[in-house]
C-alpha cells in the first residue's frame, strides 16, 4: 500500500438510537482512531457518510462511518474509494463479530460475509472480498433467533470495557496495516494477549 491512500471504514448504524449498540463496534473503532490522530468527522453527502482524513505511518488515510444503515454500507464505501481511486486491497472494514468473545479483535483478509449485512453489501459494491477486515468480538447470544435483538442492544459494562480494550490494541497496529505490512499488524494484534 506504499504511497497511496488507504480507507478504514467502521460499520454501524447512524443515530443516537444505535450509538451504544454492539452492532456499532466498527463506529467505535474509527472514532478511537480519529481521536488518537486528532481528526474530526464531518458529514459528507457525496460519500453517504461521515468522513475524517488523518495521517498514519506518514500516509494519507481516510476514515468513514457510512450513514446508509448497515445493509447499504457498500454504497458509501464504494463512493469514497472510487473518488480517491483506493483499490480494494487498500480498504479495511471494522465490524462487530458474533463468533469472537468481547475483548478479542482479529485481522483477516478476504473471506465471506458470514451473514453480516454490512459485509455482504461491501462485497457486492466493491465487486470482491479482497479488503481487510478487523473483526471486533461482541460474543454470541447462544441462538441465531436471538442475534438481531442482541446486536441492536447495548453490551453489559464489562463487555463494553473489553471491547474498548481490544479497540485500543487494534488502533495501535493500524500504522503497520497502512504501511502495507498486514502480517506484522496481524502478529502484533493476535499475540497481544487479548
Amino acid at each position: 500500500m506504499s504511497s497511496r491512500s488507504a480507507l478504514i471504514v467502521g460499520l454501524g448504524n447512524p443515530g443516537a438510537r444505535y450509538a451504544e449498540t454492539r452492532h456499532n463496534a466498527g463506529f467505535w473503532f474509527v472514532d478511537a482512531l480519529a481521536h488518537g490522530a486528532g481528526g474530526q468527522f464531518k458529514a459528507q453527502v457525496r460519500y453517504h457518510g461521515e468522513v475524517c482524513k488523518i495521517e498514519l505511518a506518514g500516509q494519507e488515510c481516510w476514515l468513514l462511518k457510512p450513514t446508509t444503515y448497515m445493509n447499504r454500507s457498500g454504497q458509501a464505501i464504494t463512493a469514497l474509494a472510487s473518488y480517491y481511486r483506493i483499490p480494494v486491497d487498500g480498504v479495511l472494514v471494522a465490524h462487530d463479530e458474533l463468533d469472537l468473545a468481547p475483548g478479542v479483535a482479529r485481522l483477516k483478509q478476504g473471506g465471506g460475509h458470514g451473514g453480516h449485512n454490512g459485509l455482504r453489501s461491501t462485497i457486492e459494491h466493491l465487486g470482491g472480498n479482497g479488503f481487510t477486515r478487523l473483526r471486533l468480538g461482541i460474543g454470541h447470544p447462544g441462538h441465531r433467533d436471538l442475534v438481531t435483538d442482541y446486536v441492536l442492544t447495548k453490551p453489559a459494562q464489562n463487555d463494553r470495557g473489553a471491547i474498548e480494550a481490544a479497540i485500543e490494541v487494534a488502533v495501535a497496529v493500524m500504522p503497520e496495516w497502512v504501511g502495507g505490512d498486514l502480517q506484522r499488524a496481524m502478529h502484533r494484534l493476535h499475540s497481544s494477549g487479548q
